[in-house]
């Protein structure tokens, strides 16, 4: 368990949360692990099958701290709030920001400026890692020039200018992403990106991790009040996650593409976990996808310091504080919104 932006997250499936007096505790096996005062969070984030009592439940609802539940795998199940919530204010701005150009401008190229950045740095620690097992020179180009696209981000005046120069960078990564492969290179090419179906082992792969990634997000914007279906990057569309998939962006290289990397290099996977149907679509079987699953979840516990926050954090819960730091941004309590640039 963890308190980070007055968020309470409980990441221990057997915990059972409680109530004494005005404080929330959290217990193990009937012993009380965690005790904080419920007037010192706004939050809590319950991962997997976390029970709480009825208690508990009231005093949050009296208090106006939402009590959300997920699932081991971060996809949301549901939320216990009291009829008077804070949230509406936070999603009021949300829906008129994205109906407003300038703002979705604004905060679009937020998000972009760090998926490119993040991008490049994968692509940096592939040729610092392992000079004599990668084009360098071919990689240093793209790096070059991905350095130049995020630097073009500051003169776009609209959302297509925005989304052009993410397609441009999005181009250019791909194409030097097959230099990450040490392993199985033949197996687990990267055929150019494609999906809906993906036509190669790596382009399943990455599907998969961003459907991950993508219910992760989902989830965190949903805990702290804002809708995942309002997005500024990517516009309304019935059933689309829009805000989800902006949010996705800047986590993208690091959280999906490396992991699929290291999967693949260290023959965690092999093409043999893999089928190709009648119509070109390849599909992975459940071994391997219990053996990303079971990657996922080890990648989520292991941390790093937050590069806003200076605090040392779970990757898991780097959604949650990006979600935390875009709603206060929405409610004007940041003056921008810091997106996440991984070092």
């Amino acid at each position: 368990m963890r308190k980070l932006l007055n968020t309470l997250y409980v990441t221990m499936p057997e915990a059972y949360l409680a109530c004494e007096g005005e404080n929330v505790l959290v217990r193990i096996e009937s012993e009380t692990k965690f005790r904080v005062p419920i007037h010192n969070i706004e939050g809590i984030v319950c991962f997997g099958f976390a029970g709480a009592s009825p208690g508990l439940m009231h005093l949050c609802c009296e208090r106006g701290v939402a009590l959300s539940f997920l699932t081991e795998y971060g996809k949301f199940m549901g939320r216990v709030t009291g009829k008077v919530s804070g949230n509406i204010f936070v999603r009021r701005n949300q829906y008129r920001w994205a109906d407003d150009d300038v703002e979705s401008v604004r905060l679009a190229k937020r998000f972009i400026v760090a998926k490119i950045l993040n991008g490049r740095a994968v692509l940096h620690r592939a040729v610092r890692d392992h000079p004599n097992s990668v084009d360098s020179q071919l990689l240093g180009n793209i790096m070059m020039d991905l350095g130049r696209l995020a630097s073009q981000l500051d003169i776009a005046k609209n959302l297509d200018s925005v989304r052009g120069i993410e397609g441009q960078a999005a181009n250019l990564y791909f194409s030097g992403f097959n230099q990450l492969i040490l392993s199985q290179k033949n197996a687990f090419r990267l055929n150019g990106r494609n999906r809906r179906p993906p036509l190669d082992r790596m382009n399943a792969l990455l599907s998969f991790l961003y459907t991950l990634l993508s219910h992760e997000i989902v989830a965190a914007l949903e805990s702290v009040g804002l809708d995942p279906q309002a997005g500024f990057l990517h516009r309304d569309r019935p059933g689309r996650a829009s805000l989800a998939l902006d949010l996705m962006e800047e986590l993208r290289p690091h959280f999906a593409d490396r992991l699929a990397v290291t999967l693949v290099n260290r023959n965690q996977i092999d093409p043999s976990g893999f089928i190709t149907k009648e119509n070109g679509a390849v599909v992975m079987e459940d071994k391997t996808r219990k053996e990303i699953l079971t990657a996922w979840q080890k990648r989520k516990q292991e941390e790093m310091i937050h590069p806003y926050l200076g605090e040392k954090v779970t990757f898991g819960l780097i959604p949650y504080v990006q979600s935390m730091l875009l709603a206060r941004h929405i409610r004007g309590e940041l003056e921008d919104y810091p997106p996440f640039f991984w070092k």
